[in-house]
């Protein structure tokens, strides 16, 4: 069985046509309609239904989907045995929402330059999922928010940024004291479902202030375009850049000490793709370097 049918057969089902997973693929969509035919008569079983343009995976073809995608990172694992000298193959990664757009294209822009023989797979997600995902092996690494527990011995992390609490209001408040306003003005809450979120509340809890909730959620760069609008200010992390553009904030810092959020990687230390896990980490110290400074 050839592998690139079972990699046309995983980007066919990803990416919902025929059309679509030949521009991926770089190759015709008859050849991609080609190369399912022959699958499919090597497995014995329709993986594929045809409705249009548009195509959905039978039973069958779910069955196999999961044990695809497995093998196709395994082939890949096996280029990075073959090839030990040379820095490549494909790289698992995840990335927090903050991370995604603040920190990792800078780090990857430096991969990519230095180490065009990486691959790099990225999954979006909360951190405490891509936890999970890097214990049990779906994932080599991870920017995360540090864990408020013990990482198991099977995994490593390294820190790369610490954000403090600000309070974020809008220019015309400068100079107010940020007790006030978290005491007085509507209060954009971050989601005290994640970690950032919890920080603020219990920052709020010790300094004794009730505020009067106005919005709550789990999305920055939506919280400070709000705030910019006059919705309100927040108690937020003082989280990388890009920001919106645009916008005429303020940044507050806290009469009293908080404890600052955490950015970092974590990773685990039985990945066979430990050589790339350590070129990313790497990279990600001398970004962070000129992130921080």
């Amino acid at each position: 069985m050839d592998t690139q049918f079972l990699k046309t057969f995983v980007a066919v089902v990803d990416r919902g046509s025929m059309a679509a997973a030949a521009r991926l693929l770089n190759i015709t969509p008859a050849a991609v309609a080609q190369q399912i035919r022959t699958l499919e008569r090597e497995i014995g079983a329709p993986l594929i239904a045809r409705a249009g343009r548009t195509v959905s995976v039978t039973e069958e073809g779910s069955r196999i989907l999961q044990r695809s995608r497995d093998l196709l990172r395994d082939v890949a694992d096996l280029r990075s045995l073959a090839n030990d000298n040379a820095v490549s193959g494909e790289l698992r990664l995840g990335a927090c929402p903050t991370a995604l757009a603040g920190m990792l294209p800078d780090i990857l822009a430096r991969m990519v330059e230095k180490f065009p023989g990486i691959n790099v797979f990225i999954k979006p997600g909360y951190s405490a999922d891509l936890y999970r995902a890097v214990e049990g092996g779906e994932l080599d690494a991870a920017i995360v928010l540090h864990a408020p527990y013990t990482l198991p011995k099977t995994c490593n992390w390294q820190l790369l940024r610490e954000e403090r609490l600000v309070v974020l209001a809008p220019a015309g408040m400068a100079g107010r004291d940020p007790h006030e306003l978290l005491a007085t003005q509507p209060l954009i809450r971050y989601d005290r479902n994640h970690w950032g979120g919890r920080q603020a509340e219990e920052y709020l809890q010790r300094v004794g202030i009730t505020p009067q909730e106005r919005f709550e959620l789990n999305a920055l760069n939506a919280i400070a375009v709000m705030v910019d609008r006059g919705l309100g200010v927040s108690l937020v992390p003082d989280w990388a850049k890009p920001w919106p553009e645009g916008l005429k904030l303020v940044r507050l810092a806290l009469p009293e000490e908080s404890v600052p959020r955490q950015i970092g990687i974590v990773w685990s230390r039985s990945t066979i793709r430990i050589r790339l896990v350590t070129v990313f980490l790497e990279e990600s110290r001398e970004a962070m370097k000129l992130v921080n400074a």
